[in-house]
Parts: structure tokens; sequence; C-alpha cells
């Protein structure tokens, strides 16, 4: 019974002294212990005495998920399916039906059939929306949906979708799929090669590589990288695709944590390919992440032109943590900072207003760093463009727009409305269509919030508490009249902006993604700008040592 009883103590004082000596938060042991204490007797006797039936792991994903929202938005609990889907982005390849898929309340939406995959081949397209699987009606079904369409090589799925208010159903063959993270690259004339470089996976660095040496082949003297839209991924790609452009031994990125080990230095590991070829990186405000260290540390070693709009600014870093039963914890664990020093994060997790939302870093509160050639750079707000283009800027009105998929479902019901264009690439839209595209924004009630009403809203709420509303109530409704007025010509005043979304998604329902490049060579402005600038090497060079 003695011998018994030393076991039972030291079990438990080995654990502990494992965890004291190895966390970085010695000084909170014993308040996490008591807190983990707490949190078990609680859960225990909520899931057994609580009035009605309680499902325990939908309590502890509640839980879980109500603890890390009041930290960023990148630390997440990832469950096997979350693992999965982490495990496709990274690495490209996955079996199913070749489709990005959206996912809604009662149904899944095809927002992009990838060409000659099983669901292009099955004869889906964009707008589609699939209403059952099987015999599964996805109005009624409470997990993850996309998983129905998920399966083996070879297997067949039977689809229900609503296409234009008409029901159809389908047979999709699944197969294996690859997702390129350089899905297309081409020469833009004689002399300047483009690639798209749409994500950081596992296979960015190689592909970007494979294209470089394939267009200077073709006798590329400029590359294009165009980083527009993409969200990121892997950090190490992302150094590797740097050094295509810089030598070996170049530093591309530091992470700094409170936790010492995370504290690291990213330099390039191969000789570079090409050290001299002029490079101009397109950037816009969907480009984050990896995609802002590219760009970053190009425009830090004067290594290449910046062009389009402020990106996303995410300078943090996460780290998968293994937890049991096949889980994660996706975790922040550092801020990443490019060579001249800036860490370019954009919103203060750490520091919230009033709602509890993350405050955006004002430029106020920008510090100015240098490039290799001493040009003022600036963190805290994305990477800023050497560049600027106005059409690249998105406001206010057209990210509502965006958000509310107004762009798609108009490119949607503007694709059954014109089955056939006879020539897709001089395709133009024209006022009547603009006009068209306001008409139906308005049949469907668009309307958003600006930041002023609710300031304004706030303001008078304020006054009706101090009995004052009396007073500035006629103002009131002076100005949200007046700012309901300038929204709607906000519309027109992006009008550019606006025909260039519409136009990218009208022609991508016509000839897929890769026609959308096609058409991006021509008519696109940032690549128009990007073309010129490098055809003028005093232009070029001018903007790197200013």
């Amino acid at each position: 019974m003695k011998t018994l009883f030393k076991k039972k103590i030291l079990i438990p004082v080995l654990a502990l002294t494992i965890f004291f000596s190895t966390t970085a938060f010695q000084n909170d042991f014993f308040e996490i212990a008591k807190q983990i204490e707490i949190f078990t007797t609680l859960y225990k006797e909520l899931n057994m005495n609580y009035v009605d039936e309680t499902n325990p792991a939908d309590l502890m994903d509640t839980a879980i998920k109500s603890m890390l929202k009041d930290l960023d938005p990148y630390t997440t609990f990832m469950n096997e399916q979350d693992v999965e889907v982490a495990r496709i982005n990274n690495t490209g390849d996955y079996t199913g039906i070749g489709a990005r898929v959206k996912t809604l309340k009662d149904k899944l939406v095809i927002i992009e059939p990838y060409k000659d995959y099983p669901a292009d081949k099955a004869g889906l397209k964009a707008g589609d929306e699939i209403i059952k699987i099987g015999n599964i009606d996805l109005a009624t079904f409470k997990d993850d949906k996309g998983d129905l369409l998920k399966g083996t090589s070879g297997s067949r799925v039977e689809v229900t979708f609503k296409r234009q208010g008409k029901i159809q159903t389908a047979t999709i063959n699944r197969a294996e799929v690859e997702i390129n993270a350089v899905p297309y690259f081409s020469m833009i004339n004689e002399e300047t090669g483009y690639i798209v470089l749409s994500q950081f996976n596992s296979k960015a660095s190689s592909q970007t590589a494979y294209a470089v040496k394939d267009l200077k082949a073709q006798g590329a003297k400029n590359i294009i990288l165009d980083l527009r839209d993409n969200p990121g991924g892997l950090l190490h790609e992302a150094v590797n695709v740097v050094n295509i452009f810089v030598p070996k031994n170049q530093l591309v990125v530091t992470t700094k944590s409170k936790v010492e080990k995370f504290n690291k230095t990213y330099y390039t590991q191969k000789e570079s390919l090409d050290v001299e070829i002029p490079v101009i990186v397109l950037i816009n405000g969907r480009s984050a992440s990896a995609s802002e260290i590219v760009a970053g540390t190009l425009q830090d070693l004067d290594r290449g032109v910046i062009l389009g709009s402020r990106s996303f600014g995410k300078g943090l870093v996460q780290r998968p943590k293994q937890l049991t039963y096949g889980t994660q914890l996706k975790l922040t664990i550092s801020r990443y900072y490019t060579p001249s020093g800036r860490c370019i994060q954009a919103l203060d997790y750490w520091h919230r207003d009033e709602k509890g939302d993350a405050v955006r870093i004002t430029q106020d509160n920008y510090h100015e760093f240098k490039t290799k050639n001493g040009r003022p750079v600036f963190d805290g707000g994305g990477v800023l463009p050497d560049e600027a283009l106005d059409i690249t800027k998105t406001s206010a009105i057209t990210t509502a727009i965006l958000q509310k998929d107004f762009i798609f479902d108009y490119a949607t019901t503007y694709y059954y409305k014109h089955q056939t264009i006879k020539d897709i690439d001089n395709f133009k839209l024209s006022d009547s269509d603009f006009s068209d595209f306001k008409k139906y924004l308005k049949t469907n009630d668009f309307s958003f919030e600006t930041e002023t009403e609710k300031a304004l809203t706030k303001a008078l709420e304020s006054a009706k508490k101090e009995g004052l509303d009396d007073n500035i109530q006629k103002d009131y409704n002076t100005l949200i009249n007046n700012l309901k007025t300038s929204k709607i010509e906000g519309i027109d005043e992006n009008k550019a902006q606006l025909t260039s979304l519409l136009t990218d998604e009208i022609v991508k329902r016509y000839v897929y993604r890769e026609g959308v490049y096609d058409y991006y060579k021509t008519h696109n402005p940032e690549i128009e700008r990007a073309t010129e600038i490098l055809s003028n090497p005093t232009t070029y060079s001018g903007f790197l040592t200013k």
C-alpha cells in the first residue's frame, strides 16, 4: 500500500516538474493549473446535471472558440477535417470534384469549376447551387457540407443543383486534383514575361523557378510577378521565391517572439537564378502574409518595383501544434520582420475599441525604415507600393459590393443572358451594361453602412441619453440623407474599378481562369503600367534609387 501511494504521488509530481521546467510561462504555472481545474469541474457538472441533454463536443467546441476569439483571428482550433483542409492547402493535392465551392447555410455554391476537372466535365458552372448530394438534403445537414463531395478517386457522387431557378442533376466522377501555385505564365511581349503566383503551397518556389527559366528561354529580359489576391501560405516557400532573384546568404525575414526558440532568421540557401533581371511585383489589398514577405523583401533590397495598392497587412506567423485525437491548434507564435526591420502588421488585436474590434494602426503611428539604397519604407500598414494605382484601391462601397457577392451574382446573370460572345479577347462592358448593373444592385436592395453613419448613429444615441436629441435630430436627418446620396454617387465614382472586377468575373465564365490571365495581358491596367515601366530602364531604376 505504501508503494502504491508513492507511485500516485510521484506521477503527478513528475508531470508538474516537466511542465514547470519546459514551459515559457513558469510564473503563470499555478494560475494555469487552477483555471484548468475550475474549468474541468464546471464542464463535468454542466454535462451531468443540466436540465436538458447536452452535447459535450459542441460545448467544448464553443468554449475553445470563445476563448480564442479574444486573440487574433489566425489562432484557431482545428478539428480533424480542418487539419485535412490545411494539408490540402499546403500540398495543393486532393481528391474531389475539382471546383472552388462556397458553403452557405442551406447549400453549396460553385464559385469556380477548374477546367477539365470532374465538376467541369459533369457540366457544372459557376453560380450553380448544390442543394442535395446523394439523398442528403443540404438544408437540414448540420455537419460540414463540403465533406460530402469528397471521396476516393474514381468514385461517383450524384448532385442536385439549382441553375437560374431550374432544378437539375449531375453525376460527378471524383478524381485527383492538383492545384498549381503558378496557374499561369506567358510572354506579354518579346521582352517581358508574366508569372501568376496564386498561393504559397509546397510547389510555389519550384513552379516559379520553372516559369522564370522557361520565360528566359523564350527571350524574357524582364519579369512581372503577379501576387494579387495571393493569401499567402508557407513561410519557407516565400524565402525560396525571394531566393530566385537574390543571392545566397541574404537575410529575407526575421521572426520575433516572447518564446526564445521561435526567434529565427531566414536566409536564402541557394544560388539565385538571376540577380539582375528587372522585376515588378503586383500586389493589392488581398495580397497577404507570404506574399507580403516576398514583396516587402524585394522592396527592402531594392530588387524589384512594387506596383498596385497597399497589401493586406498580416505580419503574424502561425505554427500548428499537435493536440490529441488528430486535432491541432494553429497558434500565432511570432511577428515577422523584413530585412529593413519593419513589421507590416496592420491590425492591433491586443488593443481593441469599445466594440471589441481590432484597431487599425494609423499612418500617424507608422515608423520609417530604409531600403538598401536608402529609400524610405514604412511599417504598420501592409506593404505600400512604390507606385500606387487608383484603380487598385478598394473603396468602402466596392468592398461592400464584393462582400455581398453582387459582382459574382451579376456575372452569373450576365452569362446566361449572353450565352455566346464572339470575340472574348476584346470583350468590354458598355455603359448600358454598367447601368444595368446599377439597376441590379437597386433591385436586390444593395445597402451598406459607412463608418460615418455608424459614428453619427452613435452620437444620436448619446444625445438621446442626455436629452439633447431634439436639438440635433433635424441636422442628423440631413446628414444621413446627404450620405445616402453620396453613396449612390459613389457607385459611379468607382465605375472603373467595378467595371474591371465585373469584366474579370464575366470573362472567367467563358474561358476559365487561364483565359482571364490571357485577357489581362492586353487589358489589365496594372500589367499595362508595369510593361510601360519595364520598357524604360531609366524609369525602372529611378524607382529603386529615389
